[in-house]
């Protein structure tokens, strides 16, 4: 029987303005059958979306593009289909999710708006019969209360229910093939589970098959059936998800799934306590409904609630939970940028013991260079219009640090030797670097300051295996060398575990297991954190052992 799609050796290059050409794909081959899941994996730049939208031809409303080869789909050639005849097909024989949902849905539409588009658009139903099946896609994919939802805008769900809204959407015309291009990265591993399982159930029960796009090994090894491995724009190794994980043939095969954080961090007493944290609070008061001709009812959210945490000088405080825990508020207090309240002591052993929920902003000031903060998107946090040297020394000048303009440009200089830069790169600007670079960018400017505590907030979720894996060296590398004490934020379990020396659960607001990570992740206590840990590690681990 023949194969649901079929690519016999396709390349592809973008065509400059100038004649200039860029060789992107080279002789693709690739086979999905029907009702299979296909995991098509590599590095950032390897080919994967690329390859994914060159299935459904949308690089060429926007590029210049020239390919030759063959994909076939139910035995017809999508590169010899006219414009409106691939659109017949887009969104409803092929369907596509894409890796960012708030990009991915119009911010000006409702929800409903949105998901009975295709279903007008493809499968020529009334106005009426396109709602009844949109309330029913949203049921479906486990979206709550769908008759409100469905006339909320994006900017109203999280981002669990946006994904849940863009599958609804792409499962509007029960297509062949579904397309999932990362379509986990930036949720928590609760939400990644949930949705994993989603497209799993409604593969099983339309027959469905799926081409996974991701560089998460370790979701490959959950749901896929076979896996195709890229690196510049070539398969370099393709077969059953279970052979190629066991018996790898090619090096970057061996190199990608060395790159998965293996192992758990062995305990370190560190120095004395550096932070100690009592009883920390911190809520919030949100507007919702009219109750009345003119009075609104207020909801108090509490985001952290009853926190006391300490760490020592020199080690790693991982710090997990679902999105909307807490995690990033608990920073934001013990940093002084958002209200609070409770103790936050800095040094409390010591003779130079700082009471930081004491201190005014003025008091508060000269401590910021000890205590420093690298955020989960540093394209977003550094500025475009300056410079690399500018956006490293600028904490020097705030804080009257480095001395003469010369000094400085010495110090900006070993601030990119630490952090594995080349110095001669600091006259360029941030969109001439790659995710990698520029998170690398994000670690200088915080340890130029040579910070004590440096809080890590997602620093790698949105990396890929390869570059995640060097960026954690790196920052193992600069705690030995300067004693940098970190609390690391994340939902990536496997990460945390082979970094953190302390680990502290976080479930709506309060801290329902903490303790060393090593006897934690051996026997965790709390239902939650079992979930959790069942959610991230079960499903891979068991696979493992019976390979």
């Amino acid at each position: 029987m023949a194969s649901l799609l079929t690519i016999d050796n396709f390349s592809l290059t973008f065509l400059g303005a100038e004649g200039d050409v860029s060789p992107v794909l080279n002789n693709i081959n690739l086979q999905i059958e029907a009702g299979e899941t296909h995991a098509l994996v590599g590095e950032s730049g390897s080919g994967k979306s690329v390859t994914a939208l060159s299935i459904l031809r949308l690089l060429e409303d926007t590029n210049q593009v020239k390919s030759s080869g063959s994909m076939l789909f139910e035995g017809q050639e999508l590169t010899a289909l006219n414009p409106k005849e691939i659109r017949a097909i887009r969104g409803n024989r092929i369907a596509m999710i894409f890796q960012e949902p708030m990009t991915s849905l119009n911010p000006v539409y409702t929800i409903g708006n949105q998901l009975i588009e295709p279903l007008l658009l493809h499968q020529s139903l009334s106005k009426a019969e396109a709602y009844q099946r949109a309330l029913q896609l949203l049921e479906r994919t486990g979206i709550d209360n769908p008759e409100y939802r469905i006339n909320c805008y994006p900017h109203q769900l999280s981002g669990g229910q946006r994904q849940r809204v863009i599958i609804a959407m792409a499962l509007a015309c029960r297509p062949k093939l579904l397309i999932a291009d990362e379509p986990t990265t930036a949720l928590d591993v609760t939400i990644q589970d949930q949705i994993l399982h989603l497209i799993s159930d409604i593969q099983a029960e339309y027959g469905m098959s799926v081409l996974l796009i991701t560089h998460d090994l370790p979701m490959v090894r959950k749901i896929a059936d076979t896996v195709s491995i890229m690196h510049g724009g070539k398969i370099v190794e393709q077969g059953a998800v279970n052979e190629i994980f066991s018996r790898p043939q090619q090096d970057y095969t061996r190199h990608l799934l060395a790159a998965v954080p293996q192992g758990v961090q062995p305990t370190r007493p560190g120095g004395p306590k550096l932070i100690a944290m009592q009883d920390v609070n911190c809520s919030f008061t949100m507007k919702s409904e009219w109750s009345g001709f003119f009075n609104r009812s207020k909801r108090v959210i509490k985001a952290v609630d009853q926190v006391s945490l300490s760490l020592n000088q020199g080690t790693t405080l991982g710090l997990v939970g679902e999105s909307g825990s807490g995690k990033s508020t608990l920073a934001l207090c013990l940093l002084g940028l958002t209200r609070y309240d409770g103790k936050v002591f800095y040094f409390p052993e010591a003779g130079t013991s700082h009471c930081l929920s004491d201190l005014t902003n003025s008091q508060f000031r000269p401590l910021r260079k000890e205590l420093q903060i690298v955020f989960q998107d540093p394209f977003s946090s550094l500025s475009p219009r300056m410079t690399i040297e500018q956006i490293i020394t600028e904490g020097l000048q705030v804080h009257g640090l480095g001395g003469a303009k010369e000094e400085r440009r010495l110090l900006v200089e070993q601030a990119l030797r630490d952090v594995e830069l080349d110095p001669a790169l600091a006259g360029r600007f941030p969109h001439e670097f790659s995710g990698g670079q520029r998170q690398r960018i994000a670690i200088a400017r915080a340890i130029i300051l040579r910070p004590k505590l440096l809080i890590l907030d997602e620093p790698t979720s949105a990396l890929d295996m390869t570059i995640q894996k060097q960026i954690l060296e790196l920052l193992r590398n600069l705690q030995e060398r300067y004693q940098l004490t970190y609390i690391f934020i994340t939902h990536d379990l496997r990460t945390v575990r082979s970094l953190a020396d302390q680990l502290a659960v976080m479930r709506h607001g309060r801290i329902v297991e903490s303790g060393p990570a090593a006897a934690i992740f051996a026997n965790p206590q709390d239902p939650y954190t079992r979930r959790l840990f069942d959610a991230a590690f079960h499903v891979t681990e068991r696979m493992e052992k019976t390979a």
